[in-house]
């Protein structure tokens, strides 16, 4: 088969065929495990493991020359059976018997000469075109197929009763290839259709056409006509082979496919159609050849409504252009599509236009289209998709005599608008604009309609929308998607706005007051946008949780962290943060009750165990031993000087003098006391750190007295200290007299603790006991320290 036949059989598929496939095909989508594909597998019979659940079998495309009752009977439920483009010669249809279920059988583009017949009640689809039948392959059997709403069928020859086996049938659609067909000469045949709604006739691809069968079909709504080649010559065969078939006063729909033909040709064409009942005229795929010259057309009453026309083709170069599109600027229909050709420009009507409809799809039009028409005021949609047009403002121009104009489509074209003074033109009719895919910039919304309700200007680069735009309160439908938008645009500027597409921009922090500003919105379309997952979005998300969950189109799938690189990918609805860290003033609040909560606890706790007490212990000692980094490395090189260092009350100097000082000396002990051994010039606080230092042991003598001395907690605090710094076990706790515990101030948490946890020696009061006590002290200093004395060091 050639490349035409093949483009013209996809074609009539795709118009007739394609439909009951789906038709057939729908019901078995939720069991594909039972369709079976074994197309161009290059097989040359049927395999014979086939599932027997098998409902949908696609054997096209292969080497398959025989077809036997045991390569399909075991598929008791098979519905659909392709076999096309096989090399299939006999069929004898009984082999079918046990598939009581097929529905659809296709053997077209076979070699098929002989079909023995045999009714499958259930069959709804039965394809014999593109075969090698000299008659049509039609028995009396195939009167029982009723059913039956497609046939196809082929045949060189036709006698006018062929189709009488099956005149009761209503069929959808017939399709009959005449590739084959040739011309008998001095002999006209005719054939008779009965009933069928749509007639579909395929000629060979290369011949001029020349058949002159009478085709008479009753009920016929749609025609098809497929492969037709003209000249100038030839042109009246078929205007004559038409006139049978456009006889009947059903047939609306009129379809030329493939066609080749002249200029002339085609005018006389038209000329014959436009009288006839035909609504819709299509042509596709059209070829001019030869010349185009000034044709007399007379555009007499008609009932066509429409008239379109899909990919021309022009093999003429030099030619009439006013003679090309006065043809169809003149036309008295409704209706008009030229799309994918080579015009570029289309006149505006000498006379006031019965045009409600333009479309002018794919051609080469510029600015200059229309402009000072004042013809089209019945014009109700204009469509300029995909041409040459760059300038807005001639745009609008060109439409402000098109009164009745609603609907204009220039997208996919060039169009800016470089103009700040915003005095566009246009008709006030306009409703829907559709200006997306070109390169219009944030300057179009003072360009733009006044009245206009659905605007798409989606694909552009826009990046802001003005906030003072004040003539768009009509607009209910805005889609700006692909553009370089940063923000979502309140509805202050567009009040009556219900739809808004604004995906695939640049908008990463949306507001949280659109859905407050927006209240009529119905659809919001804001997915794949760059968000930045902070707490600016957060008031959006919950606005959107308030909302139905229809109003957000494609939510949650489309609406995903961009920023920061932790949440990319993660879905705004599982992006969660709290209201805290969002709230600055909540949490200014937060941390100042917090930190006057620290504050009253700190100052509690100063009052209670006081701090500043120890705080100024610290400070000194502190600057004690600053000092005394600064002291020479020399004079800091020294031996212990006394045995022991007596802390006591004055108020118990008297024990101290006559009772401990004379027993410790006595077994030679050096004391140290603070009025003999203080250095005078230095502080009470370096003095006493002093002496610590400079003893082997620190003795303290307890008694309620000393509790209530300060200056004997001093020394308490540095020898405890002292204790810790040298890492010895330095202290002598003497308890003169008992200490009651709640009399020891809480701020001498110190002593309170050394009480609790240090033995202490307690001054006996019967005299038979003390020889035990001055053991214990002796025992003490159990070290054999040598001093070295220095009558200038030790003041007497």
């Amino acid at each position: 088969m050639t490349k035409d036949k093949d483009s013209t059989v996809r074609s009539f598929h795709f118009v007739y065929i394609m439909t009951l496939i789906f038709v057939t095909i729908i019901q078995f989508s939720d069991e594909s495990e039972f369709v079976v594909d074994m197309s161009k597998l290059g097989l040359t019979h049927v395999p014979k493991d086939l599932p027997p659940e098998t409902k949908v079998l696609d054997l096209s495309q292969n080497n398959i020359s025989e077809l036997h009752l045991s390569d399909v009977s075991f598929l008791s439920g098979l519905k659909v059976l392709r076999l096309s483009r096989n090399r299939i010669q006999c069929l004898d249809v009984s082999i079918f018997k046990f598939n009581q279920d097929l529905e659809y059988l296709d053997l077209s583009h076979n070699r098929l000469q002989k079909v023995s017949c045999h009714p499958i009640m259930s069959l709804k689809h039965l394809d014999l075109s593109f075969n090698d039948f000299d008659a049509l392959p039609i028995c009396k059997e195939f009167g029982n197929l009723t059913q039956l709403n497609f046939l196809g069928l082929s045949a060189t020859k036709f006698q006018q009763l062929d189709l009488l086996p099956i005149a009761h049938l209503h069929l959808s659609c017939i399709l009959l290839d005449l590739e084959g067909y040739y011309v008998k000469e001095n002999e006209k045949e005719s054939l008779q259709i009965l009933n069928t709604e749509e007639l579909h006739l395929v000629f060979h691809p290369n011949n001029f056409f020349s058949v002159q069968v009478n085709i008479s079909v009753n009920s016929l709504r749609c025609l098809q006509l497929t492969n037709i080649k003209l000249n100038d010559d030839n042109c009246q065969v078929l205007l004559k082979f038409l006139t049978e078939l456009t006889r009947g006063p059903n047939l609306l729909n009129f379809t030329l496919n493939h066609i080749e033909t002249t200029w002339k040709c085609l005018i006389r064409a038209f000329q014959f159609l436009w009288p006839k009942p035909i609504e819709y005229l299509n042509i596709y795929n059209l070829t001019i050849v030869e010349s185009i010259d000034e044709e007399d057309f007379t555009y007499q009453k008609t009932t066509l409504k429409a008239l379109k026309m899909e990919h021309v083709i022009n093999r003429v170069f030099l030619f009439s252009q006013t003679a090309l599109y006065t043809v169809f600027s003149e036309m008295n229909i409704m209706m008009l599509t030229i799309s994918d050709t080579f015009f570029v420009h289309m006149l505006c009507p000498q006379v006031p236009s019965t045009f409600k409809f333009l479309n002018f799809t794919q051609n080469v039009f510029t600015d200059s289209v229309f402009q000072n028409c004042n013809t089209l005021a019945r014009l109700e949609t204009l469509i300029l998709q995909k041409n040459k047009l760059k300038d807005l403002f001639k745009v609008g121009l060109m439409t402000k005599d098109m009164l009745s104009l609603e609907i204009l489509d220039v997208s996919w074209n060039s169009l800016e608008y470089d103009r700040h003074d915003g005095n566009c033109i246009w008709v006030g009719s306009i409703v829907v604009l559709d200006l997306s895919s070109n390169i219009l910039s944030d300057s179009v919304f003072r360009c733009l309609p006044p009245r206009v309700k659905v605007l798409d200007l989606h694909n552009n680069r826009i990046r802001s929308i003005p906030k003072d735009v004040t003539s768009l309160e009509a607009l209910q439908e805005l889609n700006v998607a692909f553009n370089f938008l940063v923000h979502l645009p309140g509805c202050g500027t567009f009040s009556s706005l219900s739809v808004l597409i604004i995906d695939y921009n640049s908008i990463s922090n949306p507001s949280a007051d659109f859905f407050q500003s927006c209240q009529k919105i119905r659809s919001l379309k804001a997915g794949n946008n760059p968000f930045q997952c902070t707490c600016e979005l957060r008031d959006f998300i919950q606005g959107i949780g308030q909302v139905p969950s229809e109003v957000v189109e494609d939510w949650p799938d489309s609406y995903k962290c961009d920023y920061p690189e932790s949440y990319k990918g993660t879905p705004l609805k599982d992006f969660h943060v709290s209201q805290l860290s969002c709230n600055t003033a909540l949490l200014i609040v937060t941390i100042g009750v917090t930190g006057l909560l620290v504050a009253v606890t700190v100052t509690v706790l100063c009052i209670y165990l006081d701090l500043p007490w120890y705080l100024r212990m610290l400070c000194q000692w502190t600057q004690t031993r600053h000092r005394a980094r600064n002291v020479p490395l020399a004079e800091l090189q020294r031996t212990l000087q006394f045995h022991a260092f007596i802390s006591y009350s004055e108020h118990d100097s008297a024990w101290v003098k006559n009772e401990l000082v004379p027993c410790l000396e006595k077994e030679d002990i050096k004391i140290c006391l603070h009025e003999r051994n203080f250095v005078p010039g230095k502080s009470i606080v370096e003095n006493i750190i002093n002496c610590i230092e400079k003893s082997y042991k620190s003795i303290f003598v307890l008694s309620p007295n000393f509790v209530q001395s300060e200056w004997c907690h001093y020394e308490l605090y540095f020898a405890h200290h002292n204790l810790f710094h040298e890492g010895s076990n330095n202290l002598i706790l003497i308890l003169l007299e008992p200490i009651p515990q709640n009399s020891i101030p809480g701020k001498y948490h110190k002593l309170r603790a050394l009480m609790a946890q240090r033995t202490y020696l307690e001054w006996p009061k019967e005299k038979s006991k003390r020889g035990l006590f001055w053991a214990n002290i002796r025992a003490a200093f159990n070290m054999k320290l040598t001093l070295i004395t220095k009558n200038d060091d030790v003041p007497t």
